[in-house]
């Protein structure tokens, strides 16, 4: 003999509210080889991880964030579909061009010497790009 169905939920009294939307994050693109200039990686819909070197002349971009887990000489694009909350990560600031949501700083402007070369963090704050040491 088959079991009873489980009875139907109580209709609700009150409508549900909707407090938050939490938008559903993208998969993570995992570069783990050198980026020689010329190549580029889109991470859409989500973030870029690069484990290794991006040179430069090569391009990293992503919808959602960027990391790189080595020297980053070449471009990071973060946020490329206009999303402001989106960072930059890197462990060896040297980039010819960063970017996030289309506000962009190339190497023709001189970063700070406690910049050049270290463990940095970038992002938006009100249309301007924020430069971090994270050590």
């Amino acid at each position: 003999r088959a079991p009873a169905p489980a009875p139907a939920p109580a209709p609700a009294s009150e409508p549900v509210q909707i407090v938050r939307e939490v938008p559903v994050p993208g998969s993570t693109l995992v570069i783990d080889k050198p980026m020689r200039s010329g190549q580029q990686v889109y991470a859409r819909g989500g973030d870029v991880i690069v484990l290794a070197v991006v040179n430069f002349g090569a391009e990293v971009i992503a919808d959602g964030n960027v990391h790189v887990y080595a020297p980053l000489r070449g471009k990071a694009i973060a946020g490329a579909r206009g999303d402001t909350s989106a960072r930059i990560f890197t462990t060896c600031m040297e980039a010819q061009l960063v970017a996030i949501a289309g506000i962009y700083r190339t190497s023709e402007v001189d970063l700070p010497a406690h910049l050049q070369g270290k463990a940095v963090q970038i992002h938006l704050d009100d249309k301007k790009l924020l430069m971090d040491a994270l050590l």
